[in-house]
């Protein structure tokens, strides 16, 4: 279902302006409440109704939080609840039409019917812009919800407070306690029009020690509240079609610098020089390429460029301020600091993406990593960067990979020692998910670890990735106890069965196992078929072990041919139909670099043929086109690497392995001034095989491009045909 919105952000803002769908809860009777999961980024294209629109979403992830400082414009009765989707007229939300509603790069509107208000949101970097058209009312309200959130439960809220500085102006900030454990965030509001009145409903519980406030009514025109669960309203007269704007802006720091990111990024702006504004950032970025192709490919491809410049998010305030690790109040100096790593999945495509069309920024994104392990007290990089917290989701330690891969291509203008030395760190965590028995034994036991064989894959990866910067950086010792490391995923592979297999104590393998399963087997979103050909890093030592060439390329031809029976996936959230394609899973990441394998069998024909079939099928301009979650932008990574002719297999390296393009014609307007241009002859959805490549005018037969050859810039020219050349 992709997990994306459609509301209004910019690229690698801080704000992302969206409408929430509903209010479905985490917690159901005591458990986890399986259909949460839909609501991820807040907005579900099958709903009929439209709850508010918040300052703070997640694109494509699984998992969710966010959804801060909720706004709802309402005409009539004032009612502070949300109601329900079923009777939305029991509460402030209303029914909408998908043909009343408009999405754009930096817009979005929406007719809400129920109460016959046009609502539009546009963005700056930390400052969302409403503006609601009412119809004429003397009950016109527009409702501030602070207990409103994604992945929302009792007690999630763990403070509020808000101050009415003026009739036109709010400022507070809002603790909760979710994905990220202890995560605090300003605000500071303002309206193009004063309120005549205002209140609010405190919804907390009953408790024994009420304190001396009590001596004021506090619900009505009352400018300083606080509690745990809070409701604001603002009242308004409103002519017919008369137009209320309102600026919030949000930081990690303090009141103050929210009102100053709003003044500073906005100012005396109006709504539609924000919105051009908006815009003209997006054309600026997405203008890095410039394609020829089918108006579909057109589409397919800027919409997964549009996603992969949504996130990481800025985290820090206009004068450089933010929140660090140890909740302290830092200065970022001479860089933009990021959060919403989620490294899991963007270490694969989107960081080695950003190393080619957005060095700059993928530079400021290593130093906010470094920033991350220095401010934390357990010094590690980041596993999972949210908000001034890692929440920890996921497995490996993929930070030194993004790290390791800027260096070694030379987008990093720190230290590369200190880098180095936070790698060795964080992959030396004994007491973090079996890292110590992975160090002592090479693998990590089945009975220690939940997701032992999956954990033992990824940190032999990151440790090659290591070994890789330290040779780069003429440290051979290093590099010897690294590069070293990186081959335990031997000790993962049964010989006997063919595939990777969760391994005992005592050295044997565990008995139980089936190769198809998701659940029990040692793996974590995936299953024995995709996570045996996790061995990015050593794929002609994994043809080896796997009985050579022919071998190897009869397994993968089975992997995407085979029928994976429903019950395998049935139990996991993100992985569906849709997303599979045999018995390999596009939807999900552990395998995105195996149909680039063939390359290494002998059999490049079948990498062209596979990579254009995974275009096609997982990607669509529809409400349900992506074959999975984008997860951060990976998803979409994938596609335009691979649309463009090649895929890093392994970040870490300068390589990229050659594919088959699926546009016509590209240029790659790099940020050192120069251009690498990519031509596709006679490519056609028929024409898939790669006949000829071209580099310069001189035949690459390798299928393998480096990185400082697509950025000293110049050509390189694919010539097609429908033939398979075998």
């Amino acid at each position: 279902m992709g997990h994306t919105y459609p509301g209004a952000t910019v690229p690698f803002g801080a704000v992302q302006l969206s409408p929430e769908t509903d209010t479905i809860a985490y917690e159901l009777n005591g458990k986890y409440n399986g259909e949460v999961y839909k609501y991820c980024a807040g907005y579900r294209y099958e709903d009929k109704t439209i709850v508010g629109f918040s300052s703070t979403h997640f694109s494509g992830t699984g998992h969710s939080d966010l959804g801060d400082f909720l706004i709802m414009p309402t005409v009539g009765k004032l009612q502070l609840n949300p109601g329900t989707a079923s009777h939305p007229e029991s509460g402030y939300r209303s029914r909408f039409s998908h043909q009343n509603e408009k999405a754009e790069a930096g817009y979005y509107k929406v007719k809400l019917d129920d109460h016959n208000i046009l609502a539009e949101l546009t963005s700056s970097t930390r400052t969302g812009v409403h503006r609601y058209t009412f119809p004429k009312s003397d009950q016109a309200h527009i409702i501030l919800d602070l207990t409103a959130g994604i992945y929302n439960y009792d007690g999630k809220n763990i403070w509020t407070y808000v101050r009415v500085e003026n009739d036109g102006t709010v400022t507070g900030y809002r603790q909760t306690n979710g994905w990220a454990r202890t995560r605090t965030v300003y605000f500071a509001m303002k309206f193009s029009k004063p309120f005549k009145s205002y209140g609010q409903k405190n919804f907390d519980g009953p408790q024994v020690y009420k304190g001396f406030w009590r001596k004021f009514d506090q619900n009505k025109n009352f400018p300083e509240i606080a509690g745990k669960n809070l409701k604001m309203y603002f009242d308004f007269d409103t002519e017919e079609n008369e137009a209320i704007e309102i600026k919030l802006a949000i930081s990690p720091v303090s009141q103050a610098n929210a009102l100053e990111n709003l003044e500073k990024e906005t100012g005396k702006m109006s709504f539609d020089q924000v919105k051009a504004k908006a815009q003209e950032d997006w054309n600026k970025e997405l203008n890095k390429i410039v394609i020829k192709g089918s108006e579909t490919e057109k589409t397919n491809f800027y919409t997964a460029m549009y996603h992969t410049f949504i996130s990481p998010t800025t985290y820090m305030d206009i004068n450089g301020e933010y929140k660090g690790l140890d909740q302290n109040v830092h200065q970022a100096e001479n860089f933009t600091n990021y959060t919403t790593f989620s490294i899991w999945d963007t270490y694969r495509a989107l960081h080695p993406f950003f190393n080619i069309i957005q060095p700059k920024r993928n530079n400021d994104m290593v130093k906010s990593m470094m920033a991350h392990y220095n401010q934390f007290s357990m010094k590690m990089l980041p596993i999972w960067s949210h908000y001034a917290n890692d929440n920890w989701c996921m497995s490996g330690y993929h930070s030194v990979s993004v790290a390791a891969d800027a260096v070694i291509k030379g987008n990093y203008s720190g230290d590369p020692k200190e880098v180095l030395k936070a790698c060795i760190a964080t992959a030396n965590k004994r007491d973090y998910e079996g890292i110590g028995y992975y160090i002592d034994m090479g693998y990590i036991p089945a009975e220690k670890n939940g997701t032992s064989v999956s954990n033992t894959l990824e940190y032999a990866y990151d440790d090659w990735a290591i070994a890789q910067l330290a040779k780069h950086l003429g440290e051979t010792e290093i590099y010897n106890q690294f590069i070293k490391r990186s081959e335990n995923w031997k000790n993962n592979f049964d010989l006997k069965a063919g595939f990777m297999r969760p391994r005992l104590t005592d050295g044997t393998f565990k008995k139980e196992f089936d190769v198809l399963s998701t659940h029990g087997q040692g793996f974590i979103e995936g299953n024995s078929w995709n996570y045996s050909f996790f061995v990015p890093q050593n794929p002609d030592g994994l043809i080896q072990m796997m009985g050579g060439k022919k071998k190897f390329a009869s397994k993968l031809d089975e992997l995407f041919t085979m029928h994976l029976p429903d019950e395998f996936f049935a139990d996991t959230e993100d992985i569906t139909r849709e997303g599979i394609i045999g018995g390999y899973v596009h939807g999900n990441e552990p395998a995105h670099h195996v149909a680039y394998f063939y390359n290494w069998a002998g059999q490049p024909w079948k990498t062209q043929s596979q990579v254009r079939r995974i275009l096609e099928m997982q990607y669509k301009a529809t409400p349900d086109g992506l074959g999975g979650n984008d997860d951060a932008g990976q998803m979409s990574a994938w596609y335009i690497l691979s649309s463009l002719g090649f895929y890093p297999v392994a970040p870490g390296s300068e390589d990229y392995a050659i594919g088959s393009p699926a546009v016509d014609h590209a240029v790659l307007n790099l940020e050192n001034g120069k251009s690498f241009e990519i031509e596709a002859v006679n490519q056609s959805p028929k024409n898939v095989y790669v006949e000829k490549i071209l580099l310069n005018g001189k035949e690459i037969k390798n299928f393998t491009l480096k990185h400082s050859e697509i950025v000293a810039g110049g050509k390189l020219t694919f010539y097609m045909s429908a033939k398979a050349k075998k």
